[in-house]
C-alpha cells in the first residue's frame, strides 16, 4: 500500500513537473505567437487584396481597349510610309538595329541573320552588332558572320570594347556613342535570341514617323521553345499574361508600361531627351522608359507584331532570369520613387498608377505575399488551434486570382494545378531577390546573361532516336537546391499535422506543395 501511494505522489509530482514545463509554453503562444500570427496574416490578406485588385483593374482595362475601345491602329496614324520616286531611299529614316550579344555561340547566327533580313532600304538601315564575348572563339564567329554579311551588302557594324562595365546597359550606351548613330532617327533593339520578321521595322517605325509624341513602340514576343517542358509552358502562361494584360493595359490607359528592354523600336531623341541608358540598376530598359514617360513621351504596344524568342528551358537559368528582374525592379523603386512623386509634369493619376500599381502592387507585394501567405502563414497557422482559416482564404481568393491570370490561355487551363504549384515554389526566390534589391544588399547588380541553346528554335525537328533511347539521370548533384528540400521538409510536418490533429482539409495543398518543392529541389524540372 505504501509503495502504491509513493507511486502515486511521483507520478504526481511528473504532472505538476509537465504542467509547469508546459504552461510557460500555452503562456507564451497565447500572449506572443497567436497575436502576432494573427496580425502577420491580416497583413498578408490586405498585401493579398492589394495584388486581387490590381489584377482585376488590369484584366478590366485590357479587355476594355481590346474589345470596346480604339486600338493602336485606330489611336495613332501608322500608314505605310510612302516611296517617292524623286526621293527614292531617301524617303524612309534612317534606322539603327542593336544586337547585344555576350557569348552568344547558339544563337548569333539567328540573331544576325533576321536582323539583316529586315525589309528595309539598305542604305537607310544599319545593323550594330555589341559583342562583349569573352571567348575568343565566339568572337571570331560573329565577326565572320558579320563579314558575311557585309558582303551582301548590308551595312553591319561589328562593335567590341574593353571590358564590360555596366553590362548590357553599359554595351548599349557604348554603341551609342559611334558617330554614324548621329544620322539615325529611330533605334530597333534585339536581344540575341530574338528573330524579327521581315517586316518588322514596315509596320513599327511608321507609328513613330506619323506621331512626333511616340517615343516607344513595342512588340510583343513569341516563343519558339512553349512545349520544351513543362517549365517553359508555364514561362508561356506568366509572360503571354504579362503582354497581353498588363502590357495592354499600361498601353491603353496610360499611353505607358515598361519597356521589355528588346522587340522595340524607340526614336532616338526620346532616349536623349531622357538622359540614354543607365547602369544603375538591372532593368535599365524599365529605368529608360520611365525616364522617357516622366518628360512626357507616349508608348504603345502593338500586339499584332510578334518576334520570335527562346524561354530558358533549365530551371538554374529560369531563376538567374528572375532575380534579375525582380531585384532590378525593386532597386529600381527604391531610386526612382522621389523622382516620380515630386516631379511637376505628371499628373496625380499617372503618379499614383505608376506608384502604386506599376511598382508597389506589382513589383513588391505580389513577390512578397505569394510565399509568405501560402508557403508560410498558412502551414504555420494550421499548427496553432486558436487561428481560423475561413475556406475563402486557402482557395476562393487564390482561384480568382489564378483564373484572372489563366484568362489569356484558356487552351492551356488544365496546366493551371501544376502552374499553381510550380509558381509558388519560385516566389521563394522571387521574393528574396525583390528584399535584396529593396534593401540593396548582396548581388543587388548581379548580371548573369541568359543562356540560350539555340537548338529549340525550330520546335518541329524530330529528337533523334539515340536521344529518346538513352536513359535521363534522375538526380544530379550539381541541381540540388538544399532551400527547397529544407521547405519541403517543413510542408510535410505542417501537413502531417494537420492530417493527424486538424479538423480541415488543408493537408492536401500542403501535401502537393511539398511534393513541388521536393522535385525542384533535386532539380527535376526543365530540360
Amino acid at each position: 500500500m505504501q509503495g502504491m501511494n509513493d507511486q502515486l505522489g511521483a507520478t504526481l509530482d511528473d504532472v505538476v513537473i509537465l504542467e509547469q514545463t508546459v504552461e510557460p509554453w500555452i503562456i507564451l503562444r497565447r500572449m506572443v505567437l497567436v497575436p502576432s500570427l494573427q496580425l502577420i496574416l491580416i497583413v498578408c490578406l490586405v498585401m493579398q487584396m492589394m495584388v486581387l485588385f490590381e489584377k482585376a483593374f488590369m484584366a478590366l482595362s485590357s479587355w476594355y481597349g481590346r474589345f470596346l475601345g480604339p486600338r493602336p491602329h485606330r489611336i495613332y496614324k501608322c500608314d505605310p510610309i510612302e516611296e517617292d520616286e524623286e526621293l527614292g531611299s531617301l524617303a524612309y529614316p534612317m534606322v539603327l538595329v542593336q544586337i547585344p550579344m555576350y557569348n552568344e555561340k547558339e544563337v548569333y547566327q539567328l540573331s544576325i541573320g533576321a536582323a539583316c533580313s529586315l525589309t528595309w532600304p539598305a542604305d537607310r538601315l544599319i545593323v550594330q552588332v555589341l559583342d562583349d564575348s569573352t571567348d575568343p572563339v565566339t568572337k571570331v564567329l560573329v565577326e565572320q558572320e558579320c563579314q558575311k554579311w557585309r558582303k551582301k551588302g548590308i551595312n553591319v557594324k561589328y562593335e567590341t570594347r574593353k571590358d564590360r562595365a555596366g553590362y548590357k546597359a553599359g554595351n548599349l550606351k557604348e554603341g551609342m556613342k559611334h558617330e554614324y548613330v548621329q544620322h539615325c532617327e529611330y533605334l530597333a533593339i534585339f536581344d540575341a535570341d530574338f528573330q524579327p520578321e521581315p517586316d518588322f521595322l514596315m509596320k513599327t517605325v511608321p507609328f513613330l514617323v506619323h506621331n512626333p509624341r511616340l517615343g516607344l513602340v513595342q512588340a510583343r514576343w513569341k516563343f519558339v521553345n512553349p512545349g520544351e517542358s513543362l517549365m517553359t509552358t508555364i514561362q508561356r502562361m506568366t509572360l503571354d499574361y504579362h503582354f497581353k494584360i498588363e502590357q495592354e493595359s499600361g498601353s491603353s490607359m496610360f499611353s505607358f508600361f515598361g519597356f521589355n528592354g528588346t522587340a522595340g523600336v524607340w526614336r532616338i531623341s526620346a532616349m536623349i531627351e531622357a538622359g540614354g541608358w543607365k547602369d544603375r540598376t538591372t532593368v535599365e530598359d524599365m529605368d529608360l522608359a520611365i525616364r522617357a514617360n516622366l518628360k512626357g513621351w507616349k508608348f504603345v504596344y502593338v500586339p499584332d507584331v510578334k518576334v520570335k524568342s527562346e524561354l530558358p528551358g533549365t530551371l538554374k537559368t529560369y531563376r538567374k532570369q528572375q532575380h534579375r528582374w525582380m531585384c532590378g525592379a525593386a532597386n529600381l523603386f527604391r531610386k526612382m520613387w522621389k523622382e516620380i512623386l515630386f516631379n511637376k509634369g505628371a499628373s496625380f493619376w499617372w503618379k499614383f498608377y505608376l506608384l502604386y500599381d506599376f511598382f508597389f502592387a506589382r513589383k513588391i507585394v505580389s513577390h512578397l505575399v505569394n510565399f509568405s501567405l501560402y508557403n508560410v502563414v498558412i502551414p504555420v497557422a494550421v499548427l496553432v488551434p486558436e487561428i481560423n482559416l475561413p475556406v475563402w482564404i486557402v482557395a476562393y481568393l487564390p482561384t480568382i486570382m489564378t483564373l484572372l491570370t489563366a484568362t489569356e490561355n484558356p487552351r492551356l487551363i488544365h496546366i493551371i494545378p501544376f502552374s499553381v504549384l510550380f509558381e509558388n515554389v519560385i516566389s521563394m526566390h522571387r521574393m528574396k531577390s525583390t528584399l535584396i534589391g529593396l534593401f540593396e544588399a548582396a548581388r543587388v547588380n548581379e548580371w548573369v546573361v541568359t543562356e540560350k541553346s539555340g537548338g529549340a528554335t525550330n520546335t518541329k525537328t524530330p529528337t533523334p532516336k539515340s536521344q529518346i533511347l538513352k536513359k535521363p539521370s534522375f538526380i544530379s548533384v550539381d541541381k540540388i537546391n538544399l532551400s527547397e528540400i529544407g521547405f519541403a521538409a517543413f510542408l510535410l510536418f505542417c501537413a502531417t499535422c494537420d492530417l493527424l490533429y486538424g479538423d480541415d482539409y488543408y493537408f492536401v495543398y500542403m501535401y502537393l506543395q511539398s511534393i513541388s518543392f521536393i522535385v525542384v529541389g533535386v532539380g527535376y524540372v526543365g530540360k
